[in-house]
């Protein structure tokens, strides 16, 4: 085997900050302007969540010694875009971002809680997912209607990256989309432009329909999403951290970053590898380095989120949606697979993404709380109607390894 190099650790790190930040931000920043934030409001919450990120990863990293990876939730920011016209405007939707931070540390204070979310049918919660996520991934098709001349090198640029290096797909198509801005972009269009740093506070709003059709279905998306899958990931490599420590911070960081216009924090479900796995070199000891790496990079490049908030502005709406429809087309195709590949559960799983899909408020409530009650009283339903159809008793699927559900029952024994 090669030695590896005392550096391999850090250049991962910084490796998967640069993809999980580029990848992502546009979707932050559409997600926050759809709840109603303005520029300087987006821009703000950005940089909250890359210094929310990076605080929590640099700490669980050090106290652990574990590449405890963490990014912001990007299927969260998905479902912000669906919150459009939002009773109170942005404080209203600030209010349910602390909502959820409480809600995310109460799950790692209180195992009954987190408990009860595990019991949620995984179909239902991926069916809730891919209702999120399906109207911003249409948005490539929109954009190749609307402005092919600059979506057509993007969604190209993407397909090749791809198919033959697939990590950088989406950077790349941001690179694209960052290359077609410029070329039309009249001269002088950059006067005026703030390209540093944005710090605004926003006072929160407490609204009931804000915190029922934005804080709980942005809590669940972000547990069933981001943390359950990130705990898979980091036991795949022979990681365990303990679950409390990490919903607790999580929790606590999502809720101090709400107050300047962040959603929500997480663990990191995708980038994680490139911190546990053999590309962060091949001692496992020393995986950690490469977490504290990315914690350290993503507040530096929090430090850019006005330069990223003013390429939004440059370019057409639709063309910055594209590129955020696009680094989601991976997360709808694995939230489809979630919900319809098994037999069972799948009427409330069709229920669930109908539902949501459709967009429809409902007592002021936005359709992803809509569609979870929906699809889980017809998996109930359902469920009822079983032992009428089959005499044989019902045996109950075990939870998949590694996940929230065994973890919680680890450590709630341990406690014990």
């Amino acid at each position: 085997m090669e030695p590896s190099s005392p550096a391999q650790p850090v250049v991962a790190g910084v490796v998967a900050a640069l993809v999980g930040f580029a990848s992502s931000f546009t979707v932050v920043l559409t997600g926050l302007r759809g709840a109603g934030a303005d520029d300087r409001q987006a821009a703000s919450g950005l940089m909250a969540l890359c210094v929310a990120v990076g605080v929590v990863a640099i700490v669980l990293g050090l106290r652990r010694r574990m590449p405890v990876t963490i990014a912001w939730s990007t299927p969260g920011a998905a479902l912000l875009v669906t919150t459009t016209g939002l009773d109170g405007g942005f404080p209203a939707a600030v209010g349910a971002f602390v909502v959820c931070g409480v809600l995310i540390a109460a799950s790692g204070l209180i195992p009954a809680l987190g408990r009860t979310i595990a019991a949620i049918p995984a179909p239902i919660a991926a069916a809730m997912l891919a209702g999120v996520l399906g109207g911003l991934c249409l948005t490539p098709v929109r954009a190749m209607l609307e402005v092919p001349a600059m979506a057509g090198p993007v969604i190209l640029v993407w397909a090749l990256l791809y198919r033959f290096a697939r990590t950088w797909a989406v950077p790349g198509a941001l690179v694209a989309a960052a290359v077609a801005i410029a070329v039309t972009t009249p001269a002088g269009g950059l006067r005026g432009l703030d390209p540093w740093p944005v710090v605004e506070v926003v006072a929160p709003v407490w609204s009931p329909p804000a915190v029922f059709g934005v804080g709980v279905p942005l809590f669940l998306v972000t547990m069933a999403s981001q943390n359950v899958p990130g705990m898979a990931v980091l036991a795949g490599f022979g990681y365990r951290p303990p679950l409390r420590d990490v919903l607790t911070a999580t929790g606590t960081a999502s809720a101090g970053a709400a107050f300047l216009g962040g959603h929500a924090v997480n663990l990191a479900a995708i980038t994680a590898a490139l911190a546990a796995g053999p590309d962060a070199g091949p001692d496992p000891s020393r995986r950690w380095i490469a977490s504290v790496t990315a914690g350290a990079s993503m507040i530096v490049l929090g430090l850019g989120s006005g330069l990223a908030t003013a390429l939004v502005l440059l370019s057409p709406p639709l063309l910055i949606e594209a590129v955020a429809g696009l680094a989601l087309l991976g997360a709808l195709a694995g939230a489809l697979t979630g919900a319809f590949s098994a037999s069972e559960g799948r009427e409330g799983a069709v229920v669930a993404f109908v539902v949501t899909f459709s967009g429809a408020t409902f007592l002021g409530v936005g359709s992803a709380f809509w569609g979870l009650v929906a699809g889980c009283l017809m998996h109930a339903l359902m469920r009822r109607r079983a032992p009428a159809a089959s005499p044989a008793p019902l045996t109950r699927e075990p939870a998949p390894e590694p996940g929230l559900e065994p973890a919680l029952r680890r450590e709630a024994g341990g406690r014990a």
